[in-house]
């Protein structure tokens, strides 16, 4: 009588492409600029730091922000499963345990990477990973407020990879004129943050989400999101005359007078618009951030 061969069970590996979506490169646009313009503000010579560069580019946007969107997606399966049920894990692309696996595999790429750049970065990074898990995982779980999570997504999408790349290249804590840019243009960003919580305001509000567009209505979130990425910018602008920057400053006054046009059509229908805005006002606005970090190369030392 022959007897049944047991066979081991299938790993069921999730697919590369499923786990590249996890990682959501589109979202590694943001700090990888923002990493660009702390290179350009620095001043220093690109090309005898070129191999720290690329470690740096790859810790901003794959490595840092690709954890936090694998272990945003884990701890919000349940809410994908209502606004995004084609994403990898609420669809079984990312089968079992694997999104978290996933991130906390990230995590520790990302910490090794950051290590061998350099200490500065290495608790740059540090603060970005902790930061990310916080966003998403309970009791945490900031993005449960609007308020504290936005403030952390924008801090380590703007100023975190902004502080990163002027440390780089300046072997060590940029100067107080690149971390005031940093700063403000992180501040602005909790706007844009705000913009993107619109698209998920029935699932968020189902899931006791309190993002700012459910706690403050559509309109009223839109408003205070303008006004949150309007006024950085007029800080910029009085800083970069301060510095003797005019023609700097009139560049970023114009993107601002053009973002203040976009947003007129934004406040119309805040939530239909929005993706529009994202489209249009916030690539000026990253613009500016370009050349504010233009500005500030020859502007060594205090403010």
């Amino acid at each position: 009588m022959s007897q049944s061969i047991a066979r081991p069970k299938e790993l069921n590996v999730p697919a590369l492409a499923s786990i590249l979506e996890l990682l959501k490169p589109i979202t590694w646009f943001a700090p990888m600029w923002a990493f660009g313009c702390g290179i350009v503000s620095s001043g220093a010579p690109v090309l005898d730091n070129l191999g720290m560069l690329v470690l740096g580019v790859l810790l901003s946007g794959p490595l840092v922000c690709g954890t936090s969107q694998a272990v945003n997606d884990w701890y919000d399966r349940h809410v994908d499963a209502i606004n995004e049920p084609n994403r990898p894990i609420p669809s079984g692309r990312i089968p079992g345990r694997w999104g978290i696996n996933i991130g906390l595999i990230w995590s520790g790429l990302s910490l090794l990477v950051a290590a061998e750049i350099g200490p500065t970065v290495f608790f740059a990074a540090l603060f970005g990973m902790a930061a990310a898990w916080a966003y998403s995982m309970p009791p945490l779980r900031f993005k449960k407020n609007g308020w504290l999570g936005n403030s952390a997504v924008a801090i380590c999408y703007e100023g975190l990879p902004w502080f990163t790349g002027a440390a780089i290249m300046m072997h060590g804590v940029p100067s107080n004129a690149i971390m005031a840019l940093a700063l403000l243009y992180s501040i602005g960003a909790h706007g844009i943050m705000t913009l993107n919580d619109f698209k998920s305001v029935e699932g968020d509000r189902e899931m006791g989400l309190m993002s700012l567009p459910v706690q403050l209505g559509v309109t009223n979130a839109a408003r205070l999101a303008c006004i949150v990425m309007a006024v950085p910018q007029l800080v910029v602008i009085g800083l970069l005359i301060r510095w003797d920057k005019p023609f700097h400053a009139l560049a970023v006054s114009a993107l601002l007078v053009a973002q203040f046009i976009l947003m007129r059509r934004l406040l119309k229908d805040p939530k239909k618009e929005a993706a529009f805005y994202n489209a249009t006002g916030t690539t000026l606005y990253v613009i500016g951030m370009l050349i504010s970090a233009f500005a500030v190369r020859t502007t060594i030392g205090g403010l």
